[in-house]
């Protein structure tokens, strides 16, 4: 705890000539997987950033290696696993109704872009499953509001949930800069290597962190469906601002954690 809060100062000591603001992020990626007019969004740095380099314990290295691993995982419609991690969505979304298939008209009703959700899963694999999954598991109240679009008054446009969902994981990738070699190039991703070491699923906490600041943002806003890259930017910005604040060694001291229930 200590170590983890004295990088962290030293970090936001060079913070300022090295954060990136939202004007620097640059939109690129596959529209084809996201649709409907939704890109997955990453943020490219300008200007003479230095790399942070720390070398990683032997427990940090372990669990950025399994955590890697399952980002690497693609989704296979033909693998039984896989199909059971979608029933069990499904299960955990709509408790009391039955699925009729994996292929079928009822995804729509959670936000899949058609019959076959397998289809949305190319940008951001099997580990956008599994977060969804986390987040009904976990928090069936937060996962249970967002989807249901529940006590919300005077909303003229909705994001479609799954999908949301799914670009939501790809976003938290591209932010930790979980791509990169094994040291850490970015004081994000430093920070958040340390939580990995307090918690093995920091990933999948941050995802739900993540998914209620993007549905308190696009409510404040009053976000349209064309805005939905906007309202990801900065939800991005937002999630990097509280894993810089000193007293935040966990996931769960996140500010915005508190959202969760």
């Amino acid at each position: 705890m200590v170590q983890h809060l004295r990088i962290k100062r030293t970090l936001l000591g060079s913070a300022s000539s090295t954060a990136h603001s939202s004007d620097d992020a640059a939109t690129c990626g596959s529209p084809y997987w996201i649709g409907k007019g939704l890109t997955c969004v990453c943020f490219k740095p300008k200007g003479n950033c230095q790399p942070i380099c720390i070398n990683l314990t032997p427990l940090q290295e372990e669990r950025l290696r399994r955590l890697k691993r399952r980002m690497k995982v693609y989704f296979d419609a033909s693998k039984l696993d896989h199909q059971d991690a979608l029933r069990a969505l499904w299960s955990a979304s709509f408790p009391g109704h039955e699925l009729k298939g994996l292929i079928s008209d009822q995804w729509k009703e959670m936000g899949w872009q058609g019959r076959d959700p397998s289809t949305d899963f190319r940008g951001a694999g099997f580990i956008s499953l599994e977060n969804l999954l986390f987040f009904a598991k976990t928090f069936s109240t937060s996962f249970q509001n967002l989807l249901m679009k529940q006590g919300r008054k005077g909303v003229v446009f909705e994001y479609p949930f799954a999908v949301a969902g799914v670009n939501i994981t790809f976003m938290i990738m591209q932010m930790l800069d979980l791509d990169a070699a094994t040291k850490p190039r970015t004081f994000i991703r430093t920070v958040f290597l340390q939580m990995l070491s307090e918690n093995e699923w920091a990933f999948d906490l941050l995802y739900c962190v993540a998914f209620v600041v993007m549905d308190k943002q696009w409510l404040e806003t009053n976000a349209t469906y064309m805005q939905f890259n906007d309202i990801l930017k900065s939800t991005r910005v937002q999630l990097e601002k509280e894993l810089m604040i000193d007293d935040v060694l966990r996931i769960e001291d996140m500010p915005s954690y508190r959202l969760l229930s």
